[in-house]
């Protein structure tokens, strides 16, 4: 495998690793539908704006409501926090679920890239459109792979000594 590319949450296998794949998962206390209600909670500044952000009727929607909030209805310090916020995501959702664990491994040390289509600086930040961006979603996937051979082999490793 040279690159894995994904985009479409719907687009089987690697839709999974779109934030906008329908699974839930348990972030902070809270149940999340998914990884992008997880993430946009935390940008909302105000519990009223986060209320209105979840009870949107799709991944989508409110993926797009969350990147047309004004400045003043964004959490203070959102540009530097929602990184680290999203590689917690990310862990949440992969060792939460084993068949998406099982799926993202699966790939091995194929290059994740995801592919946006629409030409625009929130894509060529998560992304790439055309090959171009930094690809931001699909490093963080991939680093979160090899978190997780690591731990593996950990595992492994234990269960050939316990087994010695």
């Amino acid at each position: 495998m040279d690159d894995v590319q994904f985009y479409r949450a719907n687009k089987k296998p690697f839709g999974a690793f779109s934030n906008l794949y329908r699974r839930e998962i348990v972030f902070e206390g809270e149940i999340y539908q998914t990884s992008e209600h997880a993430y946009q909670a935390g940008k909302a500044r105000k519990e009223s704006v986060k209320k209105w952000l979840m009870e949107a009727p799709s991944p989508s929607l409110l993926a797009m409501a969350a990147h047309g909030l004004y400045y003043w209805d964004v959490a203070p310090g959102w540009s530097k926090l929602k990184f680290e916020r999203m590689r917690a995501i990310l862990h949440a959702k992969f060792t939460q679920h084993e068949d998406l664990k099982e799926l993202l491994l699966s790939t091995g040390d194929a290059r994740l890239v995801e592919t946006a289509t629409v030409d625009n600086a929130v894509n060529r930040l998560w992304g790439e459109v055309k090959g171009v961006g930094q690809n931001t979603l699909g490093v963080m996937l991939m680093d979160l792979r090899s978190e997780l051979q690591s731990n593996d082999k950990c595992d492994e490793e234990a269960v050939s000594v316990k087994a010695a």
